[in-house]
């Protein structure tokens, strides 16, 4: 296979800033959280839920803050590293044995997801992304690119 081809970006096009998110913006991302939290999270999620009405203005003012800066919040970029054994049978106090989980901050991930969320939707919108790139798109999972693969063999094999 010849390797992936990008195209240029377009002068025109250009992404300067994040867009402003608005209260609803991180309400709802508040929302879509699962209930488990991390020890790196001074407040439960299931507590952040229940005020996320309340609190949503002074996150939502903060991560546009950040985002308008350029500047990720250092106690945002710190974890709780879980030591994992690798597979069972293996000396858990042997530390080659382990395999580190890092748990970061719920409002970390929410401030990950919102950017993101807007890479996404430049980048889908420009036409910035490879057909080809599967991961991390909807509607391209696993399944289509095996499909896409074996697709590809069918007709270079000639069948």
């Amino acid at each position: 296979m010849p390797p992936p081809t990008f195209r240029q970006d377009r002068p025109d096009l250009s992404l300067h800033r994040f867009l402003p998110l608005t209260t609803n913006d991180v309400i709802i991302v508040i929302r879509r959280l699962p209930d488990k939290h991390s020890a790196a999270d001074p407040i439960p999620t299931s507590v952040l839920k229940e005020v996320r009405d309340l609190i949503a203005p002074f996150i939502t003012e903060l991560f546009n803050r950040s985002m308008s800066d350029g500047c990720f919040p250092a106690v945002f970029k710190e974890a709780f590293i879980t030591p994992i054994v690798k597979k069972a049978g293996l000396d858990a106090t042997d530390v080659s044995s382990c395999r580190p989980i890092s748990n970061l901050s719920v409002l970390s991930k929410l401030l990950e997801r919102l950017v993101a969320h807007q890479l996404m939707q430049y980048l889908s919108s420009t036409d910035l992304l490879p057909s080809l790139q599967s991961s991390f798109r909807p509607g391209h999972s696993t399944e289509t690119s095996i499909l896409r693969v074996l697709s590809d063999m069918a007709v270079d094999r000639g069948d």
